[in-house]
């Protein structure tokens, strides 16, 4: 089922599943000037934290997932299968642990960029995968494992609730740059991808995606992960 979804402002201290819709049509930024990449956002899944057991922090605090359990306001960028990065925006007061996963995002600003990114790091050829999927879109934006931890600006409106920053010179580099939709979108939501056991089922309804996006990824309800 289709649902329209107002746009509002972006609170990120407030759960992961409340924050996930509000990020659809919403804008992320990296860099400035010509290293200025900017892609609006299509495709989320929420993750929980310890009570969720498809995300990262179910078990604890660990080396790898520590950035989870900080502020609200930051990346999470993790190495999937030691081969690709994805990005989440940590979300929920500190030590809550919940974040959003970035899965796809259509390129609008900075496509030149983007473009000798993503060909640099294998095969494209449309413009509509350039941030298709959330290690395709880690590569348009240019975040590696380096920007765990960045702080993210919300914009308009005030900062993002900020604290400890792991990486404080990768935020500054990066200057992420988040800006809300700023109309309705009609979004989807259903089972998330490659998450293993009834975490990856219908109990688990929080992917979401805009209704009809090209830039959204194959995976649909009932196909089965790309």
């Amino acid at each position: 089922m289709t649902q329209v979804h107002e746009p509002g402002s972006l609170d990120l201290s407030a759960p992961s599943v409340a924050v996930a819709p509000m990020l659809l049509g919403a804008t992320l930024a990296t860099g400035t000037g010509e290293d200025r990449v900017a892609v609006r956002i299509v495709e989320v899944e929420a993750y929980l934290g310890g009570d969720d057991p498809g995300s990262h922090a179910y078990r604890g605090r660990t080396a790898r997932n520590a950035t989870m359990f900080g502020p609200p306001g930051h990346v999470y960028v993790y190495r999937h299968l030691g081969l690709h990065h994805c990005v989440n925006l940590v979300c929920s007061p500190e030590g809550t642990a919940t974040a959003v996963l970035l899965r796809a995002a259509e390129v609008i600003h900075g496509a030149e960029l983007a473009w000798q990114r993503r060909l640099a790091a294998g095969v494209c050829r449309r413009s509509e995968d350039l941030a298709r999927g959330p290690a395709r879109l880690a590569v348009a934006l240019g975040l590696v494992h380096a920007d765990d931890g960045a702080d993210v600006v919300v914009h308009p409106g005030d900062r993002a609730p900020t604290g400890r920053c792991p990486d404080a010179r990768a935020a500054t580099r990066q200057n992420l740059v988040l800006t809300p939709a700023s109309g309705p979108v009609a979004i989807r939501t259903g089972p998330r991808v490659g998450v293993s056991g009834v975490a990856g089922t219908d109990a688990y309804p929080w992917r979401y995606w805009i209704d009809g996006d090209p830039h959204v990824s194959d995976f649909r309800p009932g196909r089965g992960a790309p």
